[in-house]
Order: C-alpha cells, then sequence, then structure tokens
C-alpha cells in the first residue's frame, strides 16, 4: 500500500441480543462497506491487505466475526446438529430445523451496524456471507447501499451439487492440536481453490495458526451449515432486491458451481455478473485487483 490505511484493534459490539467481534479499516468518514464471512470461517478470512485495498478506494471498511465463529458468541448450549440428516432431508425437500436461519444472521450485521451507528452499508458477502448479505438485502433494503454476493448461491436445491471432494474437504472434523489444524487447513484450500496458487500456499500456514489462536468451534460451523439448509431457496424473494447489485464467481468453483452465480444474478434485478476464469471457491491475492474493482464499480 502506498498509503497509510488506519485501523481499529478488534473491538466487541452488542448487536442483535449478541456480542460480535469486529474490527475496522479506514476514515469512519468515508462510506462504509461490510465485509460478511462465510461458513465457520473467522473475519480474519478477509485478509488485512484486501480490506486495505478496499480502504484505499474511499470506504470504511469492517469486517467481524459472525456468531458461532471467532470471537463472537458462540451457540455451544445448542448442541452439535447432525449434519448428514440435515443434508439427507434439504435433498429430500423436507423442512429442515435449526437454532438460527440466515435471517437471523443478517439481522446480526443490521445490529452491528446499529452499534456502530451506520444507517445504511454496502454489503460484500463471501459464499454463507453473500446469503446473509443477501438476506439483509431482502429483509431491510433501507439498509442496504449495494451488494457484492461473492461464491454464493439462491439457496435453491436445483442447482448442482458441490464436488465429492470439495465437500470431503469442507466437512472433515479439524483436529485440536495445532500442527493437525494447519496441515488439514493447507490441504482444505489446495482443493478449494482448484488450482496451482503457490503465493497462497506460502501464506496458510500463518492463517491457519491465526485462526487457531483465535480459537476453533466445529460445532458453530455445523449449525451455520445446518442454518444454510433450514433457510432453503431465496430465489423468489431476490426479485425484490433494490439495491444495485454485483455478482462475482469463480468458473472453476468445486463447491457451489457456477451455476449458483448464474441463478443469483439471474434473480436480482439489475444484477451485473462478474465470471472469474480459474478462480476457485476462494479469493486467492492474484484475483483483488479484479474483485475489488467489481465492487467499487457497484458501490459507487
Amino acid at each position: 500500500m502506498t498509503q497509510e490505511i488506519p485501523r481499529t484493534p478488534e473491538a466487541f459490539a452488542s448487536a442483535n441480543g449478541l456480542r460480535l467481534c469486529y474490527q475496522t479499516f479506514g476514515d469512519p468518514a468515508h462510506p462504509p462497506m461490510v465485509l460478511i464471512m462465510g461458513m465457520g470461517a473467522q473475519m480474519v478470512g478477509w485478509d488485512e491487505d484486501f480490506c486495505e485495498m478496499l480502504a484505499g478506494r474511499g470506504f470504511w471498511v469492517i469486517r467481524f466475526d459472525n456468531r458461532d465463529a471467532g470471537r463472537s458468541t458462540n451457540f455451544h448450549h445448542a448442541g452439535m446438529p447432525d449434519v448428514a440428516s440435515a443434508l439427507t432431508r434439504a435433498w429430500m425437500r423436507l423442512p429442515v430445523t435449526a437454532p438460527y436461519l440466515l435471517d437471523d444472521m443478517a439481522l446480526d450485521v443490521a445490529g452491528l451496524m446499529d452499534a456502530l451507528h451506520i444507517e445504511e452499508a454496502h454489503l460484500v458477502g463471501a459464499s454463507m456471507g453473500g446469503g446473509i448479505a443477501q438476506a439483509l438485502a431482502i429483509r431491510r433494503p433501507q439498509r442496504v447501499l449495494s451488494l457484492t454476493s461473492i461464491m454464493s448461491t439462491t439457496g435453491d436445491p436445483a442447482l448442482p451439487s458441490p464436488q465429492p471432494s470439495a465437500m470431503a474437504a469442507v466437512f472433515k472434523p479439524p483436529p485440536n492440536d495445532v500442527r493437525g489444524y494447519v496441515a488439514q487447513y493447507v490441504q482444505t484450500w489446495k482443493v478449494l481453490r482448484a488450482g496451482e496458487f503457490p503465493e497462497e500456499e506460502a501464506r496458510d500456514r500463518a492463517r491457519a495458526a491465526r485462526n487457531h489462536e483465535r480459537g476453533l468451534n466445529p460445532g458453530g460451523a455445523a449449525r451455520q451449515l445446518v442454518a444454510i439448509l433450514a433457510s432453503g431457496s431465496r430465489r423468489q424473494a431476490l426479485r425484490r432486491v433494490v439495491a444495485p447489485t454485483m455478482v462475482i464467481h469463480g468458473d472453476a468453483d468445486p463447491l457451489v458451481p457456477l451455476a449458483a452465480g448464474e441463478d443469483t444474478a439471474r434473480h436480482i434485478p439489475g444484477a451485473d455478473l462478474l465470471v472469474l476464469e480459474g478462480m476457485g471457491h476462494a479469493m486467492p491475492m492474484r484475483f483483488w485487483p479484479r474483485i475489488v474493482e467489481g465492487i467499487v464499480q457497484v458501490a459507487r
């Protein structure tokens, strides 16, 4: 970065009855942009350099731990869900019960905005985070200045399934010890990136160690997955979205196939679709300039 981007230390806010951990980058006088992470991921999944790139384009960038992830309120009291049963019921188009839904997580975002005195914000969501951002744009349209949905989906069960290798990588229980967790993290992201990214692999061990240090919550990831399944399809509701929308998806995504991104763009009025060749279910550094440009384009 050629300019010094101010950042706050990690802090906590009371939001929607929960305690959410968050951090900001840039000038609070600039238009706010809230980054929403995916299933089981912590806010540090939004790399600091990526946050600074967005802040350098004139936004006040906020990243945070979703409920049941990182340092935010966990739902251990809800117990470990039966993921296999939930997946089977979703596949059979039967109702799935969950401790909370993506709508509840969307209201967490609105609560965080309230705590930070933000009336309206640009929303950027990745994977499950894209679904949460969509849900807020549906439920609280007045709070959303623009919507960027990255490697996400409408949640419709008719869409193509993930590749078995990606499913296996995501659902493999993480080891508790640091060395085991780091090794599995490296392997998981190798599968999800679906290509050769040595510059990412060089940073993976440090990323994994940071996740481990901030606190692992495998039950939280399972509950978030069940929340996704229980929330069902947003296809028809997305037709009510009025925020300018950018849908970004990789054509090599093994977990959420490109068809899901195309479906999202097709059902949001006026949405733009940016397809990145060679990008899997991750945001490698080499794609950052184009991703940031897409986000800024719709936010402007």
